[in-house]
């Protein structure tokens, strides 16, 4: 059992819900970086995933895209991201996901790049523009070696689709809560809790619902219905905004985590 596997059973034994929070590796800088993960985690980020800076990523909004630049000016790169995971792993506990286009990971190579996740602690990857139709060797590669593949569904996804990210998906299911692209939104869509329960029709997978949650109220209406949260340009609007102040960077970020996951606690779901 793997420690996404783990994190979530042990949620579920709690009847709490995941807290996963998305940063954009490198941004401002690799070392900051190492820095917000330990925050995150301390106060309360349940499962951490890593955005791969890429040029030209795909789904992402201004925010991310922003966060990217500035972490490719930085010179921040794949391999270095996964050196800084190996260094961070013996202090933390919580699961690292890496989010990247497959270019870098193709660039990369698959091979390398699975053997190197696994040394260095990540625990699961996601690849949007990877297809499920063409992810057979790598999922392949990370079966065999205990890294998990999370694949997404939109609201736009037919019930053939869901069977096969369903089937492809370990770890968990990432549902795409509104179609576009990334980005903090002042409201979402009504119709998540009908599509995770159709989602669940295919899995016993965890669902977790992103895109565009940014608010305590958001995420705790969405944690009635899934298992786990997605925040991410959210809190990269925050490093936007303080990232040349390092010490009031960790405190914003970490009281928002703490504010988000107080927010999907149980005894808060069931007053909102």
């Amino acid at each position: 059992m793997g420690r996404i596997e783990e994190k979530f059973d042990e949620l579920k034994g709690k009847k709490e819900k995941a807290l996963i929070a998305f940063i954009s590796a490198g941004d401002p800088d690799i070392d900051t970086t190492k820095s917000l993960v330990l925050e995150m985690e301390r106060r309360g980020a349940d499962i951490i995933e890593l955005g791969v800076p890429f040029s030209d990523p795909l789904a992402d909004g201004p925010t991310i895209q922003k966060s990217y630049l500035r972490a490719l000016k930085g010179k921040t790169s794949l391999k270095k991201i996964i050196k800084m995971v190996k260094e961070l792993r013996g202090r933390i506990c919580v699961p690292i996901v890496l989010m990247s286009s497959y270019n870098p990971v193709l660039k990369y190579s698959e091979d390398r790049f699975v053997n190197d996740a696994v040394i260095s602690g990540i625990d699961g990857v996601i690849i949007p523009d990877l297809p499920p139709e063409e992810s057979d060797y790598l999922c392949e590669l990370s079966e065999k070696k205990g890294i998990d593949t999370i694949f997404l569904l939109a609201p736009t996804s037919n019930e053939k689709r869901m069977k096969l990210i369903c089937e492809r998906s370990r770890g968990f299911i990432y549902y795409i809560s509104v179609t576009g692209i990334t980005g903090a939104r002042k409201s979402m869509s009504g119709d998540i809790g009908r599509m995770v329960k159709k989602i669940k029709r295919f899995t016993d997978l965890p669902v977790a619902v992103g895109f565009g949650v940014s608010t305590g109220e958001q995420a705790g209406n969405i944690a009635k219905y899934s298992d786990g949260i997605i925040v991410g340009s959210a809190i990269v609007k925050i490093i936007e905004e303080f990232g040349n102040d390092k010490k009031r960077l960790l405190k914003e970020v970490g009281n928002f985590i703490k504010g988000l996951k107080e927010a999907i606690s149980p005894t808060n779901r069931q007053k909102i």
